[in-house]
């Protein structure tokens, strides 16, 4: 902390608890907010580029490595669009096992974000491990919890972090059914882990503040989406086709962030579990659906601090929804479907961790990549970030810089930023005139 002439400025050189890299620039001026920046300055990783002028089969393996935190999610989006644009259509088993390995992927990453990211900052921790010194037994059951995301993505995709066995049209590999049925110990006991951890996270203090943009997600129709063909908002205002995307979905450039801004032609929006679990509730499995109930969440939640609990309530699902795909699970006789290359575009969207992740590509005749476009969710998210921040700061101008960066940095964390898919929190400096 400095003071000079009367301004006082606040550096954090590192924040941790994120992922990515980047800085907040909060200026007040005679008591009143003036300025509220999120800089994101991590150097662009041109994945868009690298994509351009390869094989049409290249794809899931190039843009897993965007995350090593989300990569099911990338595969996915990125499988679904090559997909799209060869007129190819995965259904029964392979659909499932896909379904299964995204269940890994929701519950390694939402555990991760709740219990070691996340709930150190509702506590009143500086981090996980300082606060397995007074709660060991719940981080050991965050760990156990997160092992069996991990396991998931294991015998489905070959690891956990990068999968290497998903392929354009299905897998190299399909599991058997007794290694599947070798999980069900486990996922039992994952899903009364979550129901336990969504009532521990329910009982956290939250600050009383609703969000006022539009909330946008896949739209579900017969399960809780992971990956679909359709995209609404809460208000209603936004309905469409997941090719219709870039129609509605605008990106911008602004000065202070090397990651696109986007703006939904309808106004401001935001992805994530909340704008899931408000246009989706009534699809998500029983359980999940009683445990939402339980801890007090009712229909729509625009409450960005309660993401936490939407997000615990979303292992649940990600529980049930394994128990009941691996359940009905009979291999199927071909490991993927032939895709064949033509000339096309295709487009395809799945519902990462962190929210609505959209990707489209276009191929010639050869199935090599001409053009590709990738929207994570950070990246949609940093305009609703900046307002929260806004918010807050506002709220809390009596606070000292030390208590008042907590709660900005607990304010960005809401949405488990992935800033490096689009490109981490790191420097805040409050600017006092």
């Amino acid at each position: 902390m400095t003071h000079r002439n009367g301004t006082r400025q606040l550096d954090v050189q590192a924040l941790a608890r994120v992922e990515g890299e980047g800085a907040l620039h909060v200026t007040i001026t005679d008591g009143e907010l003036t300025t509220v920046e999120l800089n994101i300055y991590e150097p662009p990783r041109f994945f868009e580029a690298f994509l351009r002028g390869r094989s049409y089969t290249e794809p899931p393996d190039i843009t897993a490595r965007i995350c090593g935190i989300c990569p099911v999610a990338y595969q996915m989006s990125s499988c679904l669009a090559i997909e799209d644009a060869c007129g190819v259509v995965v259904d029964g088993q392979l659909a499932a096992l896909r379904h299964i390995l995204y269940c890994g992927e929701w519950i390694e990453s939402h555990v991760l974000h709740i219990y070691m990211l996340h709930a150190p900052d509702f506590l009143g921790y500086a981090g996980a491990i300082a606060m397995a010194q007074d709660h060991r037994g719940i981080v050991e059951r965050g760990l156990r919890l997160k092992k069996l995301g991990n396991r998931l993505l294991e015998v489905i995709g070959g690891r956990a972090i990068h999968p290497i066995n998903v392929r354009v049209g299905g897998f190299y590999r399909v599991p058997t059914v007794s290694e599947l049925a070798e999980l069900v110990p486990e996922l039992e006991w994952a899903r009364q882990a979550a129901l336990d951890t969504v009532e521990w996270v329910a009982g956290f203090p939250m600050p009383d503040y609703e969000g006022d943009w539009d909330l946008l997600a896949l739209a579900g129709e017969d399960h809780y989406p992971f990956m679909g063909s359709r995209i609404g908002s809460v208000s209603g205002r936004a309905q469409f086709s997941v090719p219709q995307f870039s129609a509605h979905v605008h990106e911008e450039h602004v000065a202070h962030s090397t990651a696109l801004h986007g703006r939904l032609d309808t106004g401001e929006y935001a992805v994530g579990p909340l704008a899931r679990y408000s246009l989706n509730q009534a699809l998500l499995p029983p359980l999940a659906r009683a445990a939402a109930a339980d801890a007090g969440l009712r229909g729509e939640c625009r409450n960005p601090f309660k993401s936490i609990i939407v997000r615990a309530v979303e292992v649940v699902a990600a529980c049930e929804e394994a128990l009941r795909l691996i359940g009905e699970y009979s291999p199927p006789s071909e490991p993927a479907v032939p895709v064949m290359p033509r000339s096309g575009v295709g487009h395809g969207a799945s519902e990462a961790p962190r929210g609505l992740l959209y990707h489209r590509y276009e191929i010639d005749s050869e199935g090599i990549i001409t053009s590709a476009t990738i929207v994570p969710p950070t990246s949609q998210n940093q305009r609703a970030i900046e307002h929260d921040l806004a918010h807050v700061v506002e709220a809390n101008l009596d606070l000292d810089d030390e208590t008042l960066t907590a709660r900005c940095e607990q304010t960005i964390r809401n949405y488990d930023p992935c800033i490096s898919c689009s490109t981490h929190f790191l420097d805040l400096r409050v600017v006092r005139l």
